[in-house]
Protein backbone atom coordinates (compact mmCIF):
# COMPACT_ATOMS: atom_id res chain seq x y z
CA UNK A 1 0.00 0.00 0.00
CA UNK A 2 1.46 3.22 -0.75
CA UNK A 3 1.77 6.20 1.54
CA UNK A 4 -1.18 8.43 1.34
CA UNK A 5 -0.84 12.48 2.59
CA UNK A 6 -3.73 14.87 1.74
CA UNK A 7 -3.24 19.14 1.12
CA UNK A 8 -5.71 21.15 0.50
CA UNK A 9 -6.50 22.96 -2.65
CA UNK A 10 -5.26 26.20 -3.04
CA UNK A 11 -2.92 28.32 -5.65
CA UNK A 12 0.10 26.51 -4.82
CA UNK A 13 -1.51 23.05 -4.96
CA UNK A 14 -3.39 24.38 -8.46
CA UNK A 15 -0.79 22.48 -10.51
CA UNK A 16 -1.51 18.93 -9.03
CA UNK A 17 -5.35 19.77 -9.30
CA UNK A 18 -4.40 20.24 -12.79
CA UNK A 19 -2.48 17.38 -13.05
CA UNK A 20 -5.26 14.96 -11.81
CA UNK A 21 -7.70 16.55 -13.92
CA UNK A 22 -5.92 16.52 -17.24
CA UNK A 23 -5.59 12.70 -17.65
CA UNK A 24 -8.17 11.93 -20.06
CA UNK A 25 -10.34 10.49 -17.65
CA UNK A 26 -14.52 10.38 -17.17
CA UNK A 27 -13.72 13.84 -15.24
CA UNK A 28 -11.77 15.83 -17.45
CA UNK A 29 -14.14 17.69 -19.34
CA UNK A 30 -15.53 19.21 -15.99
CA UNK A 31 -13.26 20.13 -13.46
CA UNK A 32 -15.31 19.59 -11.03
CA UNK A 33 -17.60 22.55 -11.71
CA UNK A 34 -21.05 21.06 -11.90
CA UNK A 35 -21.91 22.19 -8.41
CA UNK A 36 -20.13 25.75 -8.46
CA UNK A 37 -22.30 28.89 -7.60
CA UNK A 38 -21.41 30.23 -10.95
CA UNK A 39 -22.07 29.52 -14.30
CA UNK A 40 -20.60 26.40 -16.21
CA UNK A 41 -19.88 25.80 -19.95
CA UNK A 42 -23.06 24.59 -21.65
CA UNK A 43 -22.93 22.11 -23.86
CA UNK A 44 -25.71 23.67 -25.95
CA UNK A 45 -23.15 27.14 -26.09
CA UNK A 46 -19.92 24.76 -26.60
CA UNK A 47 -20.30 21.58 -29.08
CA UNK A 48 -17.57 19.28 -27.67
CA UNK A 49 -16.07 18.19 -24.41
CA UNK A 50 -12.90 19.48 -25.60
CA UNK A 51 -14.42 22.99 -25.58
CA UNK A 52 -16.47 22.52 -22.41
CA UNK A 53 -12.94 21.50 -20.67
CA UNK A 54 -11.41 25.01 -21.74
CA UNK A 55 -13.94 26.83 -20.12
CA UNK A 56 -14.54 25.11 -17.12
CA UNK A 57 -11.00 24.91 -16.61
CA UNK A 58 -10.41 28.97 -16.75
CA UNK A 59 -13.50 29.25 -14.48
CA UNK A 60 -12.17 26.69 -11.64
CA UNK A 61 -8.72 28.55 -11.94
CA UNK A 62 -10.67 32.05 -11.45
CA UNK A 63 -12.52 30.41 -8.60
CA UNK A 64 -9.51 29.06 -6.72
CA UNK A 65 -7.65 32.50 -7.08
CA UNK A 66 -10.71 34.41 -5.59
CA UNK A 67 -10.30 31.71 -2.61
CA UNK A 68 -13.84 30.33 -3.60
CA UNK A 69 -13.16 26.43 -4.00
CA UNK A 70 -12.18 24.21 -1.64
CA UNK A 71 -11.31 20.55 -1.67
CA UNK A 72 -8.94 17.86 -0.45
CA UNK A 73 -6.07 16.29 -3.33
CA UNK A 74 -5.06 12.95 -2.10
CA UNK A 75 -1.12 12.06 -3.06
CA UNK A 76 0.61 8.77 -3.39
CA UNK A 77 3.75 8.60 -3.41
CA UNK A 78 3.73 12.34 -4.39
CA UNK A 79 1.63 12.08 -7.35
CA UNK A 80 -2.04 13.56 -6.59
CA UNK A 81 -4.75 10.56 -7.19
CA UNK A 82 -7.52 11.33 -5.27
CA UNK A 83 -9.95 14.98 -4.79
CA UNK A 84 -12.84 15.51 -2.71
CA UNK A 85 -14.12 18.81 -3.33
CA UNK A 86 -16.40 20.62 -0.13
CA UNK A 87 -17.27 24.43 0.61
CA UNK A 88 -19.96 26.75 2.35
CA UNK A 89 -23.45 26.53 0.65
CA UNK A 90 -22.36 29.71 -0.70
CA UNK A 91 -20.04 28.36 -2.98
CA UNK A 92 -21.88 24.95 -3.46
CA UNK A 93 -25.60 24.44 -4.71
CA UNK A 94 -28.06 21.59 -3.62
CA UNK A 95 -28.56 18.74 -5.44
CA UNK A 96 -31.47 18.66 -7.20
CA UNK A 97 -34.43 17.82 -5.13
CA UNK A 98 -32.92 18.03 -1.77
CA UNK A 99 -35.42 19.44 0.78
CA UNK A 100 -33.48 22.77 2.48
CA UNK A 101 -31.65 22.48 5.70
CA UNK A 102 -33.70 23.91 8.47
CA UNK A 103 -30.72 25.04 10.57
CA UNK A 104 -29.15 28.27 12.44
CA UNK A 105 -25.79 26.52 11.83
CA UNK A 106 -23.45 27.06 9.04
CA UNK A 107 -24.31 24.96 5.92
CA UNK A 108 -21.12 23.40 4.32
CA UNK A 109 -21.37 20.52 1.40
CA UNK A 110 -19.41 18.07 0.23
CA UNK A 111 -20.01 17.14 -3.29
CA UNK A 112 -17.81 15.35 -5.54
CA UNK A 113 -14.98 12.70 -5.15
CA UNK A 114 -12.23 11.80 -8.00
CA UNK A 115 -10.01 8.63 -7.71
CA UNK A 116 -7.49 7.23 -9.86
CA UNK A 117 -9.04 4.14 -11.46
CA UNK A 118 -5.75 2.11 -10.07
CA UNK A 119 -6.02 3.25 -6.89
CA UNK A 120 -10.28 2.46 -6.28
CA UNK A 121 -11.32 0.17 -3.58
CA UNK A 122 -8.18 1.22 -1.31
CA UNK A 123 -9.80 3.96 0.96
CA UNK A 124 -9.22 6.61 -1.01
CA UNK A 125 -12.21 8.38 -0.76
CA UNK A 126 -12.82 7.99 2.63
CA UNK A 127 -9.54 9.15 3.61
CA UNK A 128 -10.23 12.67 1.38
CA UNK A 129 -13.84 12.76 3.37
CA UNK A 130 -11.97 12.67 7.23
CA UNK A 131 -9.86 15.49 5.88
CA UNK A 132 -12.77 17.53 4.53
CA UNK A 133 -14.76 17.37 8.12
CA UNK A 134 -11.70 18.16 9.84
CA UNK A 135 -10.78 21.10 7.54
CA UNK A 136 -14.48 22.21 7.93
CA UNK A 137 -14.38 22.08 11.74
CA UNK A 138 -11.19 23.80 11.76
CA UNK A 139 -13.19 26.52 10.21
CA UNK A 140 -15.42 26.74 12.59
CA UNK A 141 -17.88 23.63 11.78
CA UNK A 142 -21.84 23.69 11.29
CA UNK A 143 -23.83 21.93 9.83
CA UNK A 144 -22.59 19.02 7.01
CA UNK A 145 -24.63 17.57 4.14
CA UNK A 146 -23.85 15.41 1.10
CA UNK A 147 -25.34 13.15 -1.51
CA UNK A 148 -24.05 9.92 -2.04
CA UNK A 149 -25.52 7.37 -3.88
CA UNK A 150 -26.78 3.87 -2.58
CA UNK A 151 -26.26 1.74 -5.31
CA UNK A 152 -25.40 1.93 -9.25
CA UNK A 153 -26.67 0.66 -12.44
CA UNK A 154 -23.70 -1.17 -14.12
CA UNK A 155 -24.35 -0.44 -18.05
CA UNK A 156 -26.74 1.31 -19.90
CA UNK A 157 -29.72 -1.38 -19.55
CA UNK A 158 -28.77 -2.77 -16.41
CA UNK A 159 -31.79 -2.48 -13.40
CA UNK A 160 -30.79 -4.00 -10.47
CA UNK A 161 -33.58 -2.16 -8.31
CA UNK A 162 -34.34 0.03 -5.82
CA UNK A 163 -32.43 -0.84 -2.46
CA UNK A 164 -33.77 0.46 1.14
CA UNK A 165 -32.60 3.05 3.32
CA UNK A 166 -33.24 3.38 6.67
CA UNK A 167 -35.30 6.32 7.74
CA UNK A 168 -35.78 7.18 3.95
CA UNK A 169 -37.23 4.28 1.75
CA UNK A 170 -36.26 3.14 -1.76
CA UNK A 171 -33.41 4.92 -3.40
CA UNK A 172 -33.26 4.10 -7.11
CA UNK A 173 -29.45 3.28 -8.58
CA UNK A 174 -27.71 6.05 -10.38
CA UNK A 175 -26.79 5.49 -13.74
CA UNK A 176 -23.14 4.05 -14.55
CA UNK A 177 -20.90 2.78 -12.75
CA UNK A 178 -17.69 3.01 -10.75
CA UNK A 179 -15.25 3.32 -13.50
CA UNK A 180 -12.71 6.30 -14.09
CA UNK A 181 -15.84 8.95 -13.12
CA UNK A 182 -16.15 11.28 -10.43
CA UNK A 183 -19.23 10.51 -7.77
CA UNK A 184 -21.04 12.22 -5.23
CA UNK A 185 -19.50 9.11 -2.96
CA UNK A 186 -21.83 6.23 -1.36
CA UNK A 187 -24.21 6.21 1.61
CA UNK A 188 -22.18 3.39 3.57
CA UNK A 189 -19.00 5.43 3.63
CA UNK A 190 -20.84 9.01 4.73
CA UNK A 191 -22.16 6.19 7.38
CA UNK A 192 -19.06 5.28 8.92
CA UNK A 193 -18.17 9.46 9.28
CA UNK A 194 -21.42 9.39 11.55
CA UNK A 195 -23.82 10.75 8.70
CA UNK A 196 -27.52 10.37 9.17
CA UNK A 197 -30.31 9.60 6.27
CA UNK A 198 -33.22 12.97 5.47
CA UNK A 199 -34.25 12.17 2.39
CA UNK A 200 -34.26 11.00 -0.82
CA UNK A 201 -33.22 13.23 -3.93
CA UNK A 202 -31.37 13.66 -7.09
CA UNK A 203 -32.74 12.31 -10.35
CA UNK A 204 -36.56 11.45 -10.68
CA UNK A 205 -36.91 10.16 -14.39
CA UNK A 206 -39.19 7.62 -15.39
CA UNK A 207 -36.62 4.84 -15.10
CA UNK A 208 -36.20 5.66 -11.30
CA UNK A 209 -39.63 6.12 -10.57
CA UNK A 210 -40.38 2.84 -12.45
CA UNK A 211 -39.07 1.06 -9.45
CA UNK A 212 -40.61 2.68 -6.40
CA UNK A 213 -38.23 5.34 -5.89
CA UNK A 214 -38.22 9.09 -5.89
CA UNK A 215 -35.00 9.74 -7.02
CA UNK A 216 -31.20 8.01 -7.21
CA UNK A 217 -29.28 9.59 -4.07
CA UNK A 218 -29.66 10.03 -0.41
CA UNK A 219 -29.17 13.71 0.97
CA UNK A 220 -27.05 12.69 4.44
CA UNK A 221 -26.15 15.38 6.83
CA UNK A 222 -23.93 15.86 9.79
CA UNK A 223 -23.23 18.35 12.65
CA UNK A 224 -19.51 19.52 13.35
CA UNK A 225 -19.10 21.12 16.10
Amino acid sequence: MPAYRTQELSAATWPDFEKLFSRGHGWDFCWCMAFQQTQRASRKQFRTRAEVSVVNHRNKLALVDQGRAHGILVYADGEPIGWCQYGPSDELHAMRGAPPADSTQRLWRVTCFVVDLKYRRQGVAGLALRAALESIQRQGGGLVEAYPVAIWSHGRDASPGAVYVQGVGPVGPAHGGFGNVSTTGTVSMFEQEGFEAIAVCGSASPRVRALGASGCQVLMRKAIG
